[in-house]
């Protein structure tokens, strides 16, 4: 009997240990918290593309391109307000192209000449440029490419490749979806975004971000 009761104590105590959600499920750590936007199978849990653009899912990847010079953008069912959110891209040139979040602020992924702005740059409509990535180097022209956004209360923050591109605060925009654009215009005909990796950790308010290692497209690392 004493045998049987330590067991059950120390079992008991190995479970408390154990990270659980608000739900009751035991999960592995912060990391089980990412959740993939893209299956590699198919568009489910994104809306009906809009514009001209053309969205399919090739060898496990999300490709959005378009052939007539007139653009669209596709974005998920849901919407979400603070969040981290990282993704993994690689881009045919000429092109202009980026990701958005909440809607209508865009992780920029373009070669802009005025003003100068390379990819990695936060775009909103109304605003323009609200930061600028000016570094072309921090991008792998023709390999992949990893970007990552912070998104928590007027808190923005952006990545490309681990290093931090820009950040402020700014309230114009709460919740919205994710989402992805093509850009429309002559000179990219025949442009593609390629995005092999998407997902989402929601966020509590005034919980920190989940920073990134730098150097090109790999896991983030757990905050210290």
């Amino acid at each position: 009997m004493r045998t049987f009761a330590i067991a059950t104590m120390m079992l008991a105590i190995a479970l408390a240990a154990q990270p659980c959600t608000a739900g009751g499920t035991r999960t592995a750590g912060k990391e089980a918290a990412w959740t993939p936007l893209i299956n590699g199978k198919d568009l489910a849990g994104w809306k009906k593309p809009t514009g001209q653009a053309i969205f399919t899912v090739e060898d496990g990847a999300l490709v959005g391109t378009q052939t007539t010079g007139k653009g669209g953008d596709m974005f998920t069912e849901k919407e979400y307000d603070n969040f981290e959110l990282r993704f993994t891209y690689k881009v045919v040139w000429p092109a202009n192209s980026g990701v958005w979040f909440r809607g209508k602020y865009q992780f920029d992924i373009l070669k802009y000449k005025k003003p100068v702005a390379f990819s990695g740059t936060l775009y909103c409509p109304g605003k323009m440029f609200i930061t600028k990535n000016l570094d072309e180097k921090r991008e792998n022209r023709d390999r992949w490419n990893e970007g990552q956004v912070y998104a928590n209360g007027d808190h923005l923050i952006l990545w490309l490749n681990g290093i931090k591109t820009g950040e402020c605060h700014d309230k114009t925009l709460k919740k919205g979806p994710v989402g992805i654009q093509v850009h429309g215009g002559g000179n990219f005909k025949g442009m593609k975004i390629i995005i092999k990796k998407m997902e989402l950790r929601p966020l509590k308010p005034g919980e920190g971000p989940t920073e990134p290692k730098p150097g090109g497209p790999r896991e983030a690392v757990k905050p210290k």
